[in-house]
């Protein structure tokens, strides 16, 4: 393009676009350059996060693997507890274990009861028995132990006026169990008179287990004071 100056001569100025037009060119412009580096920061932000994505499946999938290995040993330990396990899936497997537990709980429980031994849970049990042609009723008590628990029985029987022909004292894992042979003092005395003993016999013992059951609480409250709320 040719442009007259001040001195009327004739200079050649390029025309920068018209020039890019003939030859084929694309002006390089700031904002492209901006654009381009916006798409590469979001090319290298998605890889970012496929990475990561598959860095969190491959740990869920090797902590899914060990789950697996720690339940498959878990059933081989079982299968070889059980008798004539070959052909069980892990259900009926599973199933086996389930009944023979219940079994071994019923038989421990039965075998509680013939040789006074503490059970898990309080209890108190009173019944008429005959020794030696003579009625007596035996009383029992399990609970947990307490150093004061002989002396409250013992204020029990002495208001109700009996005596003690026999005790029997087991403990296991904190847990007591006594089991006394009560006769009356009296030789005369009915059925009727009987069962009204014995009723007197397992209330006063059920007051023992509940002042035992909050004296207990009571101590857990001093070792674990709860905390004042704020306000």
């Amino acid at each position: 393009m040719y442009c007259e100056d001040a001195s009327g001569a004739y200079s050649l100025h390029f025309d920068k676009f018209s020039d890019d037009r003939g030859s084929g060119l694309v002006p390089v412009t700031e904002s492209s350059v901006l654009d381009d580096e916006k798409v590469g920061g979001v090319k290298m932000g998605v890889a970012s996060s496929e990475a990561k994505t598959m860095a969190a499946l491959k740990s869920h999938s090797e902590a899914e693997r060990r789950r697996r290995e720690r339940i498959n040993a878990h059933l081989a330990t079982l299968r070889d507890l059980i008798p004539h396990n070959e052909k069980m899936d892990k259900a009926t497997l599973l199933a086996e274990v389930i009944n023979q537990v219940k079994h071994l709980k019923i038989s421990a429980t039965q075998a509680c009861k013939d040789m006074h031994i503490p059970l898990d849970s309080d209890e108190v049990k009173v019944e008429m028995v005959v020794d030696e042609g003579k009625p007596l009723i035996m009383a029992s008590l399990c609970c947990e132990f307490r150093h004061d628990l002989m002396s409250c029985i013992r204020k029990a029987i002495d208001e109700l006026g009996l005596k003690v022909f026999k005790c029997e004292i087991s403990t296991l894992g904190g847990r007591v169990k006594i089991v006394l042979l009560i006769k009356n003092g009296s030789n005369n005395i009915n059925m009727e008179s009987w069962d009204a003993l014995k009723v007197s016999i397992h209330g006063a013992f059920n007051n023992i287990l509940k002042s035992i059951s909050e004296s207990a609480e009571f101590d857990q409250q001093l070792m674990y004071p709860k905390k004042r709320r704020r306000f």
